[in-house]
């Protein structure tokens, strides 16, 4: 495989990887701005401003914009996260050229026509009442609100009703002109793909987007407490976050493997002594997300209102128990899962193109992979357990739990107790 990289004049960066096995190709378009880049009065636009692309253009309806793509065996889509928004196309080679000018038009001449708004935000406002109804889901963004209140990285990537509603084509245009500039942006491509050919293409649908960088993130600060909802449903949701590190942090191999130890897969301690041993729920699983400036090291788990307390009492044992016993063998088994799950990218065009993409916005290269497999080999016993020492040691956690009952106050309460004084 040949990874190549352009950075045009304007600031925009083109990174490819040809896959000489494959006949198809997935590229892509990436922005450095996502839910955390929205003002107070802007909450959701990201996310609405994504679904609206696909709306039409000044050269395509939304259904032909649809119909280019299908019409030659193509897929087309999207995602908002919280620090970056992507459109991505999957095509057979020799429709690659096609693939980039639609995602060039979408991007660049947007229409944002009045009724096709309506309806799309009727569209997002049925998809959060979706999430609403989605305890397992709706527990993960009342954790971001937890873990970072009062700030545009804490607030959920969907908005709400009322603010998405509140938008307009005005408003959906001065968001794109202030984030969809060229230094804030990439363009990708993994699978049958030719780099000089790409890049030429970029230089002409792309000119349009060249201007000054875009407005820096707000700082993230990590607050941590609780927020508990009654709620009449079948089980307790409760999830538990506290901070983790940035993606470029030293630590950051160190604590992923801590985490996939801790609750990262069947073989983990978490799955293995709260569900296996103990029958205490049907899913638990722990996370790490780093961003920019900050991370969020997650736990969820789903139980029974009798047994949630002695659940999260099980959890916070496990949790500190790691810190001291973790072991050359589960070091082992969680380093081969990483390095599989690096190699199993490579397999395919579609998360070979999502890798490219986030080494690119997080480290502004294409990070070689015996660089990362080096990294991850480099972790031992004790940087594992230093990793998840420093974890609880940064302060209390966020706690936010759903479900019936009048025991999430105590078993919340059972979680804020995995707070020791920093190394």
């Amino acid at each position: 495989m040949t990874v190549e990289v352009t950075k045009l004049p304007s600031g925009l960066a083109v990174v490819t990887d040809r896959m000489p096995h494959l006949e198809s190709a997935s590229l892509g378009v990436w922005v450095g701005a996502g839910s955390r880049d929205e003002a107070a009065d802007e909450h959701g636009i990201s996310h609405l401003l994504e679904h609206m692309a696909f709306k039409g253009t000044k050269r395509r309806t939304a259904r032909q914009i649809a119909e280019t793509i299908e019409a030659v065996g193509g897929d087309l889509n999207a995602a908002t996260s919280i620090e970056n928004t992507g459109y991505f196309a999957r095509v057979l080679k020799a429709d690659v050229p096609l693939a980039l000018d639609v995602l060039s038009d979408i991007l660049s001449e947007p229409t944002f026509d009045p009724e096709e708004l309506r309806r799309e935000q009727n569209v997002i406002t049925q998809e959060i009442g979706a999430t609403e109804d989605a305890p397992d889901d709706l527990v993960f963004d009342r954790l971001q609100e937890t873990a970072f209140p009062d700030q545009p990285i804490g607030r959920s990537i969907l908005g709400t009703p009322e603010t998405v509603r509140g938008f307009s084509a005005k408003s959906l245009r001065a968001y794109l002109n202030r984030n969809y500039r060229s230094p804030n942006m990439l363009v990708a491509a993994a699978g049958a793909v030719d780099h000089q050919q790409i890049v030429d293409d970029v230089v002409k649908r792309f000119d349009s987007f060249a201007g000054p960088d875009a407005p820096d993130h707000q700082a993230a600060r990590f607050g941590g407490g609780t927020r508990v909802e009654s709620r009449d449903l079948e089980q307790v949701h409760i999830a538990l976050a506290l901070e983790g590190v940035p993606v470029k942090d030293p630590q950051l191999y160190s604590l992923q493997v801590f985490t996939s130890v801790l609750g990262g897969g069947m073989s983990s301690r978490l799955f293995q002594e709260v569900r296996e041993i103990r029958g205490l729920c049907y899913t638990i699983q722990a996370f790490h997300m780093p961003y920019s400036d900050t991370g969020l090291f997650g736990l969820y788990a789903g139980t029974d209102e009798a047994d949630a307390p002695e659940l999260m009492r099980v959890v916070i044992d496990q949790i500190e128990s790691a810190t001291e016993t973790l072991n050359e063998a589960e070091v082992a088994r969680a380093k081969a899962q990483m390095k599989a799950g690096l190699l199993m990218t490579l397999e395919s065009s579609e998360a070979r193109l999502g890798q490219l993409a986030r080494q690119m916005l997080a480290y502004g290269r294409p990070v070689p992979l015996d660089e990362i497999v080096a990294r991850v080999e480099a972790v031992t016993v004790d940087s594992a357990r230093a990793a998840g020492r420093a974890l609880i040691g940064r302060g209390r956690p966020a706690i936010a739990a759903l479900g019936p009952g009048n025991g999430l106050e105590s078993t919340a309460a059972i979680a804020e107790s995995l707070v020791r004084p920093a190394a």
